[in-house]
């Protein structure tokens, strides 16, 4: 039960947007704990992420697409268990962090790279390496080298 409420906050604003989602034509289904909610409004906007998780919602363009990305997903609601209503917080600052060393935000931030280490999570294809941006050097991320 407390791995339900502790991150209730986040999860009830990724219900306000799974709505809003059910709304604009979407659909929602029960997954290993979670509600995943695809298609609608977030499927027709221009350059959206394919997924992202807010406690134990699941947001994606399609439902194909969740299939895909469901195992990293899944991380990431464990991390909301972990974390609770800090997760947020405790991303964007570790993002932050990334980039001010002159790394990658996305590519680089310890909850994604923990994402990418499980085994079936990994579907996203990153390039080995990604431009840094301007005045900023590219440094291998932490916890090993480029692959």
């Amino acid at each position: 039960m407390l791995r339900y409420l502790w991150p209730a906050p986040w999860s009830l604003f990724g219900l306000a947007l799974g709505a809003a989602m059910l709304a604009a034509g979407g659909r929602v289904r029960r997954v290993q704990g979670a509600l995943e909610f695809s298609g609608g409004a977030l499927a027709r906007l221009p350059g959206a992420t394919t997924a992202i998780t807010f406690g134990h919602v699941i947001l994606g363009r399609s439902a194909a697409g969740l299939d895909a990305l469901r195992a990293h997903e899944q991380v990431h609601v464990r991390q909301y268990e972990r974390w609770g209503p800090f997760f947020v917080p405790a991303y964007l600052a570790e993002g932050a962090w990334q980039w001010l060393h002159g790394r990658q935000a996305y590519r680089d931030n310890r909850f994604e790279v923990e994402a990418r280490q499980e085994p079936k999570a990994n579907p996203i294809q990153l390039p080995a390496t990604e431009p840094a941006p301007p005045g900023r050097r590219r440094t291998a991320p932490l916890g090993g080298s480029e692959r």
